[in-house]
């Protein structure tokens, strides 16, 4: 089949699948579900099926889809006889200095850095650590700043990044990295004291690990990083791209913990689907960030800032925080009824909208079992099921979900295997 000469509504969705299979690389292991629509937390197929999405994207869809806030302000600037879709980050537009200030008020740190990911937030707050480093430690050329990351963690797919990725399989393949990091299992803060020295220039963190197995990183570790840090000199990384803006019932994760880092990384839901990323930091640290020394050329474009700032409203405005928290705590309530001795849940475990089902067998297989009765589910690792649903999910929503997954857990014991 030959390509067609333009591609629209027009092109079925069998085309456009060959088309997928014929010339992307295969980066990705996708299932069967060919979405083409949503609204709230449901997801359409091009057959009419209705599914609930309980992974939201991977933590991106916080206000579901085709959320009215959002929807309005993509009309409001399609409308626009002039359209501003891009400017270059040479120029000022009306949308980035008070998405920044609105960040800076929530997150509790002054300095904003637009980029377009996660990876690109993380990798901005690594040089920058780095750069201060041999700034105020005064290093010689042959000293690394050292980094400081914990085992389990995921951290992005750029090759500063992926080198604090505290994951082998993801390191492996492209190796060598970054020198000059070390990594600390999370549950061992002996291990951190004696990782974290004066050649330290930052310790990096997720509050709760994602791809590491939705596994929340005890309060009192994070803050004895904080308090090594403030010895050594160093800055503390918070890594908030899939657990920050309201995931776990707050706006930051780290300061939910008890402790105030020097530098957060946001992305995943700020734009509400549309690329864009975010470093925060500290206001004296904004020196080390100087015109020249890094940039990106889409991060903070006037649509991407113009939907963030849609969804800071609806967060806001329609209570979001104490909503991820409190449908958070129902959803894990449920799953933890369900989490019978010896049955195939091994442990439930997150925070807010934010949970991991640990099972006992393949993660994969549920996530299949899932999909075939209309349920969209992730796995964060083999044996882990990652649930993170829209903010605007509802108890009934919930409730339907639990339902399901448990005819699904019976199944299982019925077979003593896989659903």
């Amino acid at each position: 089949m030959s390509a067609p000469s333009r591609m629209g509504p027009s092109v079925s969705m069998d085309c456009a699948v060959d088309l997928e299979t014929r010339h992307l690389f295969p980066t990705y292991a996708k299932t069967p579900l060919r979405v083409v629509g949503g609204d709230g937390c449901r997801l359409y197929d091009d057959g009419g099926r209705v599914y609930l999405d309980m992974l939201g994207g991977i933590a991106v869809n916080a206000l579901g889809h085709a959320h009215p806030r959002i929807v309005a302000a993509l009309r409001e600037a399609a409308a626009e006889e002039r359209i501003l879709l891009h400017s270059s980050n040479l120029y000022h537009h009306p949308y980035q200095g008070p998405l920044a200030a609105r960040l800076a008020t929530h997150i509790g740190l002054s300095r904003v850095f637009f980029c377009n990911s996660g990876s690109e937030a993380v990798e901005a707050a690594l040089k920058l650590a780095r750069a201060r480093a041999r700034r105020v430690k005064h290093l010689r050329d042959f000293e690394t700043p050292e980094i400081v990351a914990l085992h389990g963690s995921f951290h992005g797919r750029t090759a500063f990044a992926l080198s604090c990725t505290g994951q082998k399989s993801y390191r492996a393949p492209f190796a060598p990295l970054v020198p000059g990091v070390k990594f600390v299992a999370p549950d061992d803060p002996e291990g951190l004291v004696r990782a974290v020295g004066q050649r330290t220039a930052a310790v990096i963190l997720e509050p709760v690990q994602g791809e590491g197995g939705v596994r929340p990183i005890a309060p009192d570790f994070v803050r004895a990083a904080r308090a090594l840090c403030d010895n050594a000199g160093a800055l503390l990384i918070a890594d908030e791209v899939q657990c920050g803006l309201g995931r776990t019932g707050a706006w930051s994760a780290c300061r939910q913990a008890g402790a105030a880092p020097d530098l957060v990384t946001l992305a995943k839901p700020l734009a509400a689907g549309l690329p864009l990323g975010a470093l925060l930091g500290r206001d004296e640290l904004a020196q080390n960030l100087g015109p020249g020394s890094h940039g990106s050329t889409f991060g903070g474009g006037p649509l991407p800032c113009r939907l963030a700032l849609a969804f800071l409203d609806a967060v806001e405005q329609e209570g979001l925080l104490a909503a991820a928290e409190t449908r958070g705590r129902r959803l894990m309530t449920g799953l933890r009824a369900l989490a019978k001795d010896g049955g195939p849940i091994e442990e439930v475990r997150g925070r807010g909208l934010m949970i991991g089902v640990v099972l006992r067998g393949k993660a994969s297989e549920m996530t299949d079992a899932l999909l075939e009765r209309g349920i969209v589910a992730g796995t964060a690792g083999e044996r882990v099921l990652r649930l993170l649903p829209p903010f605007v999910i509802t108890d009934g929503e919930i409730d339907r979900f639990l339902d399901v997954f448990a005819s699904v857990l019976a199944a299982t014991g019925r077979a003593g295997g896989a659903p």
